[in-house]
């Protein structure tokens, strides 16, 4: 019975360190609100000028798009950097960042790719960098409201990149409009989450 006790006061105890541990992490996200609200407005502003560029060709498309991700790369770092969890930078956070710079760097540097391997390369970074943000998501999830939006642009991207795995040879038209939608959608989404963060970083004082 002794033991039995001493069991369910750990779980007890584990259970609420924890909950401070993302509590804290909230906190510190919120702290860095700026960087997640930068990181929206900058894939909006992709996104609306990948509509408004009329006649826009595939290369050029995938060279403003490796602008934009090395800038969410670096962005999503100096948010895991500012936002420690534990002490630690957020993991989730660091890789997207990591993977943001390396497929702009890769984007600027092979400017040679058929736009086939290009659109495909979009994908899969697409792909993993949206189950990352899933994985981030949820790790807050008990602590914020509204914790779907940070789920969703992640979930949004998921299902875009694999969508353009599945039809990677769609016309250059269709192509542009499904990246510019993508991009706008999921910078609306981050955007959200950053004033929402910001007002569950307030609230906790």
């Amino acid at each position: 019975m002794a033991t039995s006790q001493r069991d369910r006061a750990g779980r007890g105890s584990n259970g609420k360190g924890i909950d401070m541990a993302v509590d804290a992490l909230v906190r510190q996200l919120g702290d860095a609100w700026g960087w997640i609200l930068l990181r929206g407005l900058a894939s909006i502003a992709f996104g609306a000028l990948a509509v408004l560029w009329p006649g826009m060709t595939i290369v050029v498309l995938v060279i403003m798009w490796g602008a934009w991700a090395f800038v969410d790369g670096i962005t999503s770092l100096a948010t895991a950097w500012k936002a420690r969890d534990e002490g630690k930078p957020v993991w989730p956070l660091v890789l997207i960042g990591m993977l943001g710079v390396g497929a702009g760097v890769v984007a600027a540097v092979s400017p040679g790719l058929t736009a086939v391997a290009l659109l495909t390369f979009i994908a899969w970074w697409a792909v993993i960098m949206g189950v990352f943000q899933v994985v981030h998501a949820i790790r807050v999830r008990k602590a914020i409201d509204h914790e779907w939006m940070l789920i969703l642009s992640g979930g949004v991207s998921v299902l875009f990149g694999a969508y353009m795995l599945v039809s990677p040879t769609r016309g250059a038209l269709a192509v542009v409009w499904i990246i510019a939608v993508w991009s706008i959608a999921f910078g609306v989404l981050l955007a959200s989450a950053a004033f929402r963060l910001k007002r569950a970083r307030d609230a906790g004082g």
